[in-house]
């Protein structure tokens, strides 16, 4: 399968080998975070047993078997299990983001917004809530919640409306917020997230969790919250509230819920869900892509090493940090020589303040590593959301090098002046730049590379 839709598009200007090594690279990595190809290694049925990892399930004792799940890695998984349990699958329900492909014979496929909720996906989980509501004790139920869930599987608290859940994730996503202070918030403004939903699976059923990770370190209540306890109070929700300054800004509904939260509307705790019968397996760590991408990097005959896999804070930042360790090596070859590739990931961020353009976290990387490039002809970087869409667009990222800055100068754009305005999508459609995949099936976490001949 070939990721990048724009191969020819891209090659057509700047250092040409610098763009193919990358897009080589980006190709791999992101075949080795397929969780279509992960769940078939880990799920197997041979005659009536059923093989998932070291566990064995003799179907003949199993009541009914669902599936269940929501994200934009969750379908390939969905899929596998249709095609390994076949007519075995008495229902299921997905939710997919727009613009994913494919529909399914014995699971349900719906479809949502994201990052923003809108009511398909209101609708979508009232009957994934209500399917998980119909199990019973023997029933066994394969839920493949993945990253993006919290958006397209909205269900909020009594009281709170879409309408100001929408609000809300607007703030949390635009505030600089990471992931896990983002969740800590909104799985307490939920009636799914925080392990609610699997709450409401019969405790005598046997619920099994394959999720693919998009968070730093692959905390289980943050990639696949809704299914297993939480770790987050409303205290810690609240406190995310106050260190970003929001209070005032929150609907009013979002404030009293969150102020009169206590032991009582808690999120279920490990101790809550102890009789529940949870399995969970990790499919595609956060950092698959890295490690794909490393791979490639060795085959290629390149000098490599993975800088980190735990990248936080501004996307702008590090695109400076990157140009910055991409100079040592270029001129003098530490720390380590030439050619080499240097990769990391992570979840980068972006702080919008009241006006702004269209872009993204990897955009915006890509991007500013351009005002510390000039003249620096055999360096390439590229910036990947590794789902396809980066940021609320749908263009999975950027590669740069010395000749976008050539090209930005041949239209008149001033970089500096664009990247004030967070505006990355136009500028980078404009000098072909921009890296279109479409959904690619996975999300785990974000891939930076620096390539350096």
């Amino acid at each position: 399968m070939k990721y990048i839709k724009n191969k020819e598009q891209l090659l057509s200007h700047g250092n040409h080998k610098l763009r193919e090594i990358a897009i080589g690279i980006v190709e791999h990595a992101l075949a080795k975070a397929d969780p279509y190809v992960a769940t078939n290694k880990l799920v197997k049925l041979e005659n009536n047993i059923l093989y998932v990892g070291k566990q064995t399930f003799n179907l003949s004792n199993v009541g009914k078997i669902y599936v269940i799940g929501a994200g934009k890695a969750t379908y390939p998984i969905a899929k596998a299990l249709e095609e390994i349990l076949l007519n075995k699958i008495y229902d299921g329900a997905i939710i997919c983001k727009y613009g994913q492909e494919g529909q399914l014979k014995r699971i349900r496929v719906y479809h949502a917004s994201h990052p923003f909720p809108d009511e398909n996906g209101f609708s979508a989980a009232k009957e994934v809530l209500k399917l998980a509501n119909n199990t019973k004790e023997n029933d066994l139920i394969f839920s493949c919640i993945t990253g993006g869930s919290s958006a397209l599987m909205p269900y909020p608290a009594n009281n709170i409306s879409l309408e100001d859940k929408h609000l809300v994730n607007k703030l949390l996503l635009t505030c600089g917020a990471n992931i896990i202070e983002i969740n800590s918030v909104r799985k307490h403004l939920s009636q799914i997230k925080g392990g609610r939903l699997a709450k409401n699976i019969h405790p005598k059923a046997h619920l099994i969790n394959l999720t693919v990770s998009d968070v730093i370190g692959d905390p289980l209540d943050y990639i696949t919250g809704p299914t297993v306890p939480d770790t987050s109070t409303f205290d810690d929700a609240r406190k995310v509230i106050s260190k970003y300054k929001l209070w005032d800004k929150l609907p009013e509904s979002a404030i009293f819920y969150l102020k009169k939260g206590n032991q009582e509307n808690e999120s279920p705790k490990p101790d809550d869900l102890k009789n529940h019968h949870i399995d969970t397996y990790v499919i595609v760590p956060g950092d698959s892509a890295c490690m794909g991408a490393e791979e490639k990097a060795k085959q290629l005959k390149l000098n490599t090493m993975i800088l980190s896999t735990m990248f936080e804070g501004e996307s702008a930042e590090l695109g400076r940090t990157f140009i910055s360790i991409g100079k040592e090596i270029y001129l003098n070859n530490r720390p380590i020589n030439r050619p080499c590739a240097i990769i990391a990931g992570g979840e980068t961020t972006i702080k919008l303040g009241n006006n702004y353009g269209l872009g993204g976290p990897n955009q915006e990387f890509a991007m500013s590593s351009l005002l510390y490039m000039k003249n620096i002809n055999n360096m390439l970087v590229l910036g990947l959301d590794t789902d396809g869409t980066d940021g609320p667009t749908d263009i999975a990222g950027a590669m740069v090098d010395s000749q976008s800055i050539i090209e930005a100068e041949k239209h008149g754009i001033s970089i500096q002046e664009e990247l004030s305005k967070h505006n990355e999508t136009e500028i980078l459609l404009k000098i072909n730049d921009a890296i279109l995949t479409g959904a690619t099936g996975t999300n785990v976490n974000d891939l930076k590379i620096l390539v350096i001949l």
